[in-house]
């Protein structure tokens, strides 16, 4: 296994996913949440890109946007039906909103990837 500094975003991003009590310690959406925000915040510190429009993305992939932010975004995602009280999600809820949102990680950073390699291409 590669170590965590030697990982792409996405490839960091499917571990965490993995094993998210390794990150976390008792798994839970908005535990997650935070430990992605802390990310975000500490890549914008240190000149990365973090989740730099990432809020965006999950806009554009959910059709509409709203007061939320992107954590309440993925919880649109993921609960279409809308939930009874965000802190309080059932067991199933919760554990599709946390498999969700690795998958629109997923997505992101694929996306993000493509994008990138294909600005590469062009400066070549």
């Amino acid at each position: 296994m590669k170590q965590l500094s030697e990982m792409s975003e996405r490839e960091y991003f499917a571990c965490v996913g993995q094993r998210p009590g390794m990150f976390v310690g008792r798994t839970s959406f908005h535990a997650l949440t935070a430990f992605l925000t802390g990310y975000d915040q500490h890549a914008i510190r240190h000149g990365a890109p973090g989740l730099a429009g990432w809020h965006e993305w999950l806009v554009a992939r959910r059709g509409k946007d709203c007061n939320h932010s992107w954590s309440g975004q993925v919880l649109h995602i993921a609960l279409p039906g809308g939930w009874d009280n965000m802190w309080e999600l059932s067991a199933e809820d919760e554990q599709h909103a946390i498999n969700t949102l690795f998958q629109l990680l997923d997505e992101f950073a694929a996306n993000r990837e493509a994008l990138k390699e294909a600005s590469t291409d062009q400066v070549d």
